[in-house]
């Protein structure tokens, strides 16, 4: 999981400090999230999949499918 959500924001050409800045949190916050030394709370899940315009489901390898399920209206607007 932490080697797709590090490869995902490399396709973004985005630093670990821009990735840490849109997710509220620290830069070294992050950086542990991508070497799986924390566990990435739900509410950064949901931002990264929105984000990333994939599904939690892709990010945590429950599948490879990268496309997202269809969102709720809500969650588009974040």
């Amino acid at each position: 999981m932490y080697r797709r959500i590090r490869d995902l924001r490399e396709d973004k050409d985005w630093t670990q400090s821009k990735m840490a800045a849109y997710l509220n949190c620290s830069q070294r916050v992050y950086s542990n999230y991508e070497r799986g030394e924390v566990d990435i709370p739900t509410h950064i899940l949901l931002k990264l999949a929105i984000l990333h315009e994939t599904s939690i489901d892709y990010l945590l390898e429950l599948t490879d499918e990268p496309r997202p399920y269809a969102r709720k209206a809500a969650l588009q607007e974040e």
